[in-house]
């Protein structure tokens, strides 16, 4: 399998967990970089996460134009290509509306990690509003303008929320991807539920920078790989059952 292939399949297979995670539903996405062009990413056609397939794959340019492919692109492709384009660190990106986060966004209260394997969220995981800059829109990045200043605000963070929409994630990889946006909504529930019972104590900036690379660079079998593992085998995509 050639290395844009493996990158394909992997996309298919992230999708399925976003979606039997409940992080995605009808809709959200991932992408990832061209693996020999770091100037394209790739992304699906404009379909639900569980119900695509390698076939669904198109590659983009960073300003979003597709490469020779005139199927129905998602609108929002715009995120993956302004990130990409403003942080060559990463490698894929989340977007979803994932329920427990939200009220975050529409609230004065902060998203902070509290759990150890929620350190991968980082020191800040800020709000983005397109109403700041844009006025009154229909809130979804439509255009490379929009991108740009959702990037910005992200900077050279993990994860930002975006008011009244959802929140998007970054990684280095498909798998860190996948586990970012995962426990950003695993922390957005945890921290709902402590609030009501009192004063919560987050992780302190030493402690994230103690985790964050103990996730990133674990041996095989750990850390990222262990959880992409897991959600494999939960979303029905084990060594029996192939990806479509």
């Amino acid at each position: 399998m050639s290395d844009i292939e493996s990158l394909k399949n992997d996309l298919v297979i992230a999708s399925r967990i976003l979606a039997n995670e409940e992080i995605c539903d009808a809709f959200g996405h991932i992408s990832v970089r061209h693996p020999v062009d770091p100037d394209r990413f790739l992304l699906a056609r404009a379909v639900a996460p569980e119900l695509v397939t390698s076939d669904d794959i198109i590659e983009f340019n960073l300003d979003g134009t597709a490469v020779c492919d005139d199927r129905k692109p998602f609108l929002e492709r715009f995120i993956h290509g302004t990130l990409m384009a403003a942080r060559p660190d990463v490698q894929s990106v989340v977007h979803s509306h994932s329920r427990g986060v939200i009220p975050f966004g529409i609230t004065d209260t902060p998203i902070r990690p509290l759990l150890h394997s929620c350190g991968v969220l980082g020191h800040d995981v800020p709000v983005w509003d397109a109403g700041d800059v844009f006025g009154d829109t229909n809130l979804l990045i439509s255009s490379n303008d929009m991108g740009a200043d959702f990037a910005a605000r992200l900077g050279n963070g993990r994860a930002a929320l975006m008011r009244g929409h959802g929140s998007t994630v970054v990684g280095r990889s498909i798998q860190e991807a996948v586990y970012t946006a995962v426990y950003l909504d695993v922390n957005a529930q945890l921290q709902a539920e402590a609030m009501q019972l009192g004063k919560v104590k987050y992780l302190t900036d030493g402690e994230i920078d103690l985790i964050q690379p103990r996730l990133g660079d674990a041996k095989p079998g750990e850390g990222y790989d262990r959880t992409w593992q897991y959600w494999v085998r939960r979303a029905g995509l084990g060594p029996d059952a192939p990806v479509p």
